[in-house]
C-alpha cells in the first residue's frame, strides 16, 4: 500500500501516476484506482459520487455548486488494456519503475498520467484560486472495454441529477511524437460490418451444382473495397478495411455452405452510420441477386463522426499548450475513437494529452517530465477559462 498523496501544494502528478499504475485496473477491474482518487479528491473538498453500472466502476467529482454558470470538466479513464505477454516486459507492468527519465507500466501513457495530471491540476487550482464556477471530473473504468457503462453511465447520471459541464477536455494522449504538437477537435466515426453468406455445399469438381458463398463474398468485397470519399474540410478520407474472411473449411475439394467476412470503416462527416449501413446492405443485396447466395449483414456503429468547430475554446487550449511547450498544436481529427464521442452530445469537447507512442505496447512508458508539463498545461487552461 502506498501512503496517501499529500495535499500540500503542489500535488505531485508524477507520484500520483505511479500510485495509479500500481493499481491493476485491467478492464473491467477497478483495481483500487478510483478508490484512490475518490479519497484524494474528497480530502481536497470535492463532492464525490461513485456511478457504477453494469459491473463497471465510475467516479464523478465536483468542486463548486451544482448548476454553476461555468463548469469546466475533465474526462478520462483509469482502466487499461491487458498486459499481454508478461515475459516480454523488461519492467513490472504494474511497478511504475522509473529508468532514464521514463516511467514504465501499463497505463503509463493511456492514460493514468493524463488522469493524474488533471486531478493534480484541479486540486491545486481550486485550493489556490477558488473559481467562480465548478470544476468537474468524470473518470471511468470502461474506456478500453465495451464503453457502454463508463462515460455513458456518467453522462446519464449527470443528466438525471442536473449536473452539467459547460465545456470538457478529454485527457487522452493526442501527440504523435512531440509534446504539444496536436490536439483533437473531433474524431472519425467507427463501425464494423459482418457479412454472412449462405449458399449450397458441393463438390469442387462440380461447381455448377453448388452455390459458392465465398465467390459471392469476394465479389461483394471487391465492390466495397474502394475509396469512400476524398476527405472533408476537417477530416481525412474515410477508410474501409477488410479485417477477416473465414469459412472454416478443412477440405480442399468441398465448396462450403457458408462464409463470413468482416470490414471496419472509419468515416468522416460526409457519412453517417445509417447512410453507410444502407449502402452496405444495398451492395450485399445486389450481389445476392446476382449470385443466388443469401448474404446477411450485421452492423455495429461504435461512434459517429463529430467535430467541435474551431473557436474560442480550442483557441484557449492551443494558447495554453503553446505557452508551456512553445508549440502550436495542430487541430486534428485523426486517430481512433475516444470517449469524446459521447461527451460531444453533452457539451463542446476537445482532447489534449501527452505523447502516445507506446500506448497498449509492451513496456508502455511515459516521459516523467511530460507529466509535470501536462499538469502545467491543464492548470493554465483552468486559470484562463475562469479568468
Amino acid at each position: 500500500m502506498t501512503s496517501p498523496v499529500s495535499l500540500t501544494s503542489p500535488v505531485d502528478p508524477v507520484r500520483l501516476t505511479a500510485d495509479l499504475i500500481r493499481c491493476p485496473s485491467v478492464t473491467p477491474e477497478e483495481g483500487g484506482a478510483l478508490v484512490l482518487l475518490e479519497g484524494l479528491l474528497s480530502r481536497a473538498g470535492f463532492t464525490c459520487t461513485r456511478v457504477d453500472r453494469g459491473g463497471v466502476a465510475n467516479l464523478f467529482a465536483r468542486w463548486g455548486a451544482r448548476g454553476a454558470n461555468r463548469a469546466f470538466g475533465f474526462n478520462g479513464h483509469t482502466d487499461v488494456v491487458p498486459v499481454g505477454d508478461r515475459a516480454a516486459w523488461t519492467r513490472d507492468p504494474f511497478g511504475a519503475e522509473v529508468v532514464d527519465g521514463m516511467m514504465y507500466g501499463r497505463g503509463a501513457t493511456d492514460m493514468k498520467s493524463g488522469v493524474a495530471a488533471f486531478v493534480a491540476a484541479a486540486i491545486d487550482f481550486v485550493r489556490d484560486t477558488p473559481p467562480d464556477g465548478a470544476v468537474i471530473l468524470a473518470i471511468t473504468g470502461d474506456e478500453e472495454g465495451p464503453s457502454k457503462d463508463g462515460t455513458v453511465a456518467l453522462l446519464d447520471w449527470m443528466a438525471a441529477q442536473g449536473e452539467r459541464m459547460t465545456h470538457c477536455l478529454v485527457g487522452e494522449p493526442t501527440c504523435p511524437d512531440v509534446m504539444g504538437e496536436m490536439m483533437k477537435i473531433g474524431r472519425r466515426g467507427s463501425m464494423t460490418a459482418v457479412f454472412t453468406a449462405r449458399g449450397v455445399q458441393g463438390h469442387s469438381a462440380y461447381p455448377h451444382r453448388a452455390k459458392n458463398p465465398l465467390s459471392a463474398l469476394v465479389k461483394l468485397l471487391a465492390r466495397i473495397d474502394r475509396p469512400l470519399d476524398e476527405g472533408t474540410g476537417h477530416f481525412d478520407a474515410s477508410t474501409l478495411a477488410i479485417t477477416t474472411i473465414d469459412c472454416g473449411n478443412p477440405a480442399s475439394n468441398v465448396i462450403p455452405a457458408q462464409g463470413r467476412a468482416v470490414v471496419n470503416i472509419r468515416f468522416n462527416d460526409a457519412h453517417s452510420g445509417a447512410s453507410l449501413t444502407e449502402w452496405l446492405r444495398r451492395e450485399a443485396g445486389e450481389v445476392a441477386t446476382e449470385t443466388g447466395v443469401t448474404i446477411a449483414v450485421e452492423v455495429s456503429v461504435s461512434g459517429e463522426s463529430f467535430l467541435t468547430p474551431p473557436g474560442e475554446f480550442s483557441a484557449m487550449i492551443a494558447r495554453a499548450v503553446k505557452a508551456e511547450t512553445g508549440r502550436e498544436p495542430v487541430a486534428s481529427t485523426s486517430g481512433g475513437t475516444s470517449d469524446a464521442r459521447f461527451v460531444k452530445d453533452h457539451c463542446p469537447v476537445v482532447e489534449f494529452g501527452l505523447v502516445g507512442k507506446t500506448m497498449h505496447q509492451v513496456d508502455e512508458r511515459v516521459e516523467v517530465a511530460q507529466i509535470g508539463q501536462l499538469k502545467a498545461i491543464y492548470t493554465r487552461i483552468l486559470r484562463d477559462y475562469f479568468a
